[in-house]
């Protein structure tokens, strides 16, 4: 059916969204795409629904050609499965959390392990039953505290999330092959620019991770890329490289003087040295326990690296409350050396026999040459410090660069956490249990609009890929009767063709106005019906690249169906 806006409930708009900070935010809902509903919940618009629904379609495609069985599970949850893997927990505030009126709790679902490893556990009682992929696209729910960026981060957002099951780690590796191929090409499809980086698994537990990610200035991910090899990965996920330490001697341990400095810029001001040579040393409580970090002092620790490297545990900064009563840690001249009953993680850059500047667990007082090794002992290396560009490659050794991304997909092999916390076990060849094992797939459907928007949209407006485009072809009719008759006569033409149409009927309604609108709702190709419409003449414009062509009626009509 030829999409007539004269019929369309669409309302278009001049200026930005005055809460909008992203372009896909300030276009998406410009272009009539999608409306607020409240704080992180949108309501698709009937362009929008299309476009969506778009992304949808080629995700199933894929899916459904590696095997992937689609299935649609509930939102509403019982909280008690949550329980039992710790995701309870580990999402914390983030779950939807209601109790129904006999007093039992659910929860809305932020994603859905757990539910499938139950479904399978029902389902599948043999080997023979598997292996199985199993996937949904469906509204998943997470209590965001500050929902920003239009539907980039909302509290309700679409996603398809597919779960393989195997016997085998050699199966598990297998579906994950296929869900990475399946991924490149959805994303290929859908016209991203994307990079596919090294990742951590955080909450999702699991093994082998890695993320889909298409760099945009909106981006809340930070990644890196190296320039002379195809190194890329989550700065999460970012291993250090340490130059090898010289096996010179150094002289004894010395404490000094350091009135006033609490800090490492007024230490280093102070000694004379770089910020580098210093030792900086951050106390944090893991579910509780103090626990010092060491990092050199031109380097901030990454909390969220550190957490990930934790996790489960709960990690936060001491407070002041947190000294008292420790006479042994002096707030701001902390050194690792001497320490007692604190464990010390540290970045690997203090390396064995690497000398520092670092506190003398004195008020006013910090210490030199205090080696690792001989004056202290780290517990545990953990890359735990910020990355920064021109970081060496892992890989390489090049110079690192570093980029904005959103993340949209993410792929993960899970392995038996699920498994082993609901005892999914299927009969294997031997005539005794097996353990499944698992991988978890997933991809942000309605975020991969706004990305889209992100990376495609000019200064005009949207600017679709074809193949989630609402339309193939915006038919614009300038405004008197005959180009209108003509315009809606062109897209009849071409709606039998096949081809997918937008037809601008409206009357009342200046050129200029239907210019600006056409270009604003990004359709690919536009058809202009104007002044020539008397000699059966229109034109065709290209809306990525501004190209234009006058052609007759019947060679756009073959141009465009082509």
């Amino acid at each position: 059916m030829v999409l007539r806006m004269s019929r369309l409930m669409l309302k278009t708009l001049r200026d930005d969204p005055a809460d909008a900070e992203t372009a896909s935010h300030k276009l998406l809902v410009r272009a009539g795409y999608v409306r607020r509903s409240s704080a992180g919940v949108w309501t698709w618009l009937p362009l929008g629904k299309r476009v969506l629904e778009n992304v949808a379609r080629v995700v199933r495609e894929e899916m459904d050609a590696i095997g992937g069985q689609e299935v649609l599970l509930p939102a509403l949850l019982p909280r008690e499965n949550y329980e039992v893997t710790g995701r309870a927990g580990e999402y914390g505030d983030l779950l939807f959390q209601l109790r129904d009126r006999k007093g039992a709790d659910y929860v809305l679902g932020p994603t859905h392990e757990e539910i499938f490893t139950q479904v399978v556990k029902d389902q599948c009682t043999s080997y023979k039953d598997l292996p199985v992929i199993l996937y949904q696209i469906q509204t998943k729910y997470r209590d965001e505290a500050r929902p920003r960026s239009g539907v980039l981060r909302g509290r309700e957002f679409q996603m398809k999330d597919s779960y393989s099951f195997d016997t085998t780690d050699e199966g598990l590796a297998e579906a994950y092959r296929l869900h990475r191929e399946a991924y490149i090409k959805i994303f290929s499809r859908l016209g991203f620019d994307y990079r596919i980086v090294s990742a951590v698994s955080g909450a999702m537990g699991g093994s082998a991770s890695e993320e889909f990610l298409a760099p945009a200035a909106a981006g809340e991910d930070t990644f890196v890329d190296c320039p002379a090899c195809d190194y890329a990965a989550n700065t999460e996920a970012v291993t250090t490289v340490v130059p090898p330490v010289e096996g010179a001697a150094h002289p004894p341990l010395e404490e000094v003087d350091t009135p006033d400095t609490p800090t490492i810029e007024t230490l280093a001001a102070h000694l004379g040295v770089p910020a580098s040579a210093t030792l900086k040393n951050l106390l944090v409580k893991v579910d509780g326990e103090i626990v010092a970090v060491g990092v050199p002092g031109d380097r901030e620790v990454d909390l969220g690296k550190l957490a990930e490297h934790l996790a489960p545990a709960e990690v936060e900064l001491v407070t002041a409350e947190d000294f008292t009563g420790r006479p042994d840690l002096v707030r701001g001249y902390v050194g690792p050396q001497g320490l007692t009953g604190v464990r010390y993680l540290a970045d690997p850059r203090v390396a064995l026999g690497t000398a520092w500047v670092t506190g003398a667990n004195k008020p006013d007082t910090h210490a030199r040459n205090v080696v690792c090794g001989r004056d202290f002992e780290v517990d545990e290396y953990l890359d735990v410090v910020t990355v920064e560009p021109g970081d060496p490659c892992p890989r390489c050794g090049a110079g690192l660069k570093l980029d904005r991304a959103i993340e949209i997909g993410h792929i993960f092999q899970l392995g038996r956490k699920y498994a082993d916390a609901f005892g999914l076990d299927v009969l294997g060849q031997n005539g005794k249990p097996a353990r499944v094992t698992m991988g978890s797939y997933g991809i942000g459907v309605s975020r991969a609009v706004a990305a889209l928007a992100e990376q495609t949209a000019d200064g005009q407006g949207l600017c679709w890929p074809r193949e989630v485009a609402p339309a193939d072809v915006h038919v614009v009719a300038a405004g008197k009767a005959l180009q209108t008759e003509l315009a809606l006569e062109v897209a009849e033409k071409l709606h039998a063709a096949g081809v997918r149409v937008i037809v601008d009927d409206r009357a009342g309604v200046s050129p200029g106005v239907k210019f600006t609108d056409a270009e604003l709702l990004g359709v690919p190709t536009i058809l202009v019906v104007g002044r020539g419409a008397a000699d059966g003449v229109v034109e065709v414009k290209d809306r990525r690249t501004g190209e234009r062509e006058e052609l007759s009626v019947a060679e756009a009509v073959s141009r465009v169906s082509a």
